[in-house]
């Protein structure tokens, strides 16, 4: 519209009228197309090219106030300037409240010519920034639509992940879960079996994060209760041990639950291992929520306790691996050297740190 002048559908029933504005309005470069009455006019609005309709309002036939209700009815209809040479302020006012954008008050002389060409200049900027919002408005819609869909296609296609990758650490537990009974080394056959419980204590996660309606958010508390059903299915064939499991409900990451879960596990079959070795005895899990998004996991038993270094009784790798995972939480681990058996403390942040 900036490169070529805008365009006036200009209705009203007298002729002399039309005639005196069209050449007005064309002298100040608009373009102007005149109508003799409002069918006329809205038969001419519907074949497109109009920028901006000027209306009188008394014209035989469809007055003005009809004649704007038709127009707004229209799809994508131009804004209306309402054209009256009545004084009275109530003609105006019912014209802005059927839509019109503006009106002029019309005069024989033509005087109202300048006003006019304002009011459609005002009125084509009004709608080029009208319809610049809402391609705009579109735009953004459209945008975040692409957005869900594809969140959604991704959190669909995670859950696909997860669930292979569950599956593929199943098989290979249990395939270890056969060498280890094919095994006749009962130092082969331990080691397979510690093996096996962590790459459960992994895929348990992945199972939830199939599962999950969030695959960014572990709930650890249920988490847990899976691991610790797992290593009470792996002793079984063993003397039983008498594992309880105490959490409150706590949600992090993935990664940092895998953590928690690897964790728990190297504490609880190191205990399994050593803490009773005439027997079995409790061995207690326990995850407690506490302020400024921080959790304290416990995991204790009343063996033999620690050694006389301060260390709990193993090979040195379930320690490794603990103390890994909780360099990779951000942790502190303390070892309870005053319980009466073997009791590790950590406390770790719920979320992880914001990136620097």
């Amino acid at each position: 519209m900036a490169d070529q002048p805008i365009t006036l559908l200009f209705v009203d029933d007298d002729d002399g009228i039309r005639r005196l504005v069209e050449r007005g309005l064309t002298r100040q470069g608009l373009r102007v197309v005149p109508a003799g009455d409002a069918a006329s006019g809205i038969a001419r609005l519907k074949e497109g090219d109009i920028d901006v309709v000027a209306l009188d309002q008394n014209m035989p036939g469809i007055d003005g106030l009809a004649a704007l209700a038709q127009i707004r009815d229209m799809p994508d209809a131009p804004p209306v300037i309402f054209v009256t040479a009545s004084q009275e302020s109530k003609i105006a006012v019912s014209a802005l409240k059927a839509g019109a954008v503006d009106y002029v008050h019309k005069d024989v002389h033509g005087e109202f010519i300048n006003l006019l060409r304002v009011a459609a200049e005002k009125a084509c900027r009004a709608e080029q920034i009208r319809r610049a919002r809402d391609d705009a408005e579109a735009e953004v819609r459209a945008a975040r639509d692409r957005f869900e869909k594809l969140a959604v296609e991704r959190e669909m296609l995670l859950r696909e992940v997860n669930h292979r990758v569950g599956n593929s650490l199943q098989l290979i537990a249990s395939m270890l879960q056969l060498q280890s009974n094919s095994s006749q080394a009962d130092g082969v056959k331990a080691a397979l079996q510690e093996a096996m419980s962590r790459v459960m204590a992994v895929a348990q996660l992945h199972r939830r994060l199939y599962t999950s309606h969030d695959v960014q958010v572990v709930a650890v508390d249920q988490y847990l209760d899976a691991i610790i059903g797992d290593l009470n299915r792996t002793a079984a064939d063993q003397t039983q041990p008498q594992l309880t499991l105490s959490c409150d409900h706590v949600e992090t990451d993935p990664d940092r639950a895998v953590a928690v879960g690897v964790i728990v596990n190297e504490l609880v079959v190191n205990a399994m291992k050593y803490a009773y070795p005439n027997g079995s005895g409790p061995i207690r899990v326990a995850l407690k929520s506490l302020p400024n998004e921080r959790a304290t996991l416990t995991v204790e038993d009343d063996g033999i306790g620690f050694s006389e270094s301060g260390t709990v009784q193993s090979t040195g790798l379930g320690q490794r691996i603990v103390k890994a995972m909780a360099v990779k939480l951000g942790a502190d681990v303390v070892q309870d050297t005053a319980h009466a058996g073997a009791r590790t403390v950590i406390s770790f942040d719920v979320a992880s740190a914001p990136a620097a």
